[in-house]
């Protein structure tokens, strides 16, 4: 029995690795996503995902429809594939808890903005991402709980800066994502 302990820790690490990346490297490790191809039914998608259930998010007056990506394989494939969104889409990824974040662009070819966003639904930190860039961007901060992933420029567009705060047609991120589980 003991010799099977590293066993779930391992599984979970290895599932870390897609549109999030916790590690401190910058470059994408093909050995990872191998082992993860090894160990998920699906992974690595050849296409985009289905569209994933929605919900409404606003910010000031500006209302957005947001995928929710809350599964692991859900968040590790997000924008995957994806040849267009319209302007007011956007994906939310569900984190279970707060933490450094890091996301990249692999196989991604719609130009996007990141938003990295606390448990309260403040938006911490802006950052813009390359198409199928695979270099990971980090959040400076060790806070994130969401991301909301949006086409580039969205915030600029919107008048959207870091501090305001995102909220659900019922209530805050918090709130609302409490309720669901």
């Amino acid at each position: 029995m003991r010799n099977r302990c590293w066993l779930p820790p391992l599984l979970v690490g290895l599932l870390m690795v897609g549109c999030q990346r916790e590690s401190t490297a910058q470059k994408p490790m093909p050995a990872t996503n191998s082992a993860v191809a090894a160990l998920v039914p699906g992974w690595p998608p050849r296409g985009p995902q289905p569209k994933l259930p929605t919900t409404k998010l606003f910010m000031g007056t500006e209302e957005v429809t947001a995928e929710l990506a809350v599964t692991q394989i859900q968040i590790m494939t997000g924008m995957m594939f994806r040849t267009n969104m319209l302007e007011n889409d956007g994906m939310l990824f569900v984190f279970p808890n707060a933490e450094q974040r890091a996301f990249y662009m692999r196989n991604t070819i719609v130009p996007l903005t990141v938003a990295y966003i606390d448990p309260e639904g403040v938006i911490l930190e802006l950052h813009d991402l390359k198409s199928r860039d695979e270099t990971s961007v980090f959040s400076k901060s060790d806070q994130i709980q969401f991301v909301l992933e949006m086409n580039r420029g969205w915030f600029s567009r919107h008048n959207i800066s870091t501090g305001a705060v995102v909220a659900t047609e019922r209530g805050s991120l918090r709130e609302f994502f409490q309720r669901k589980r």
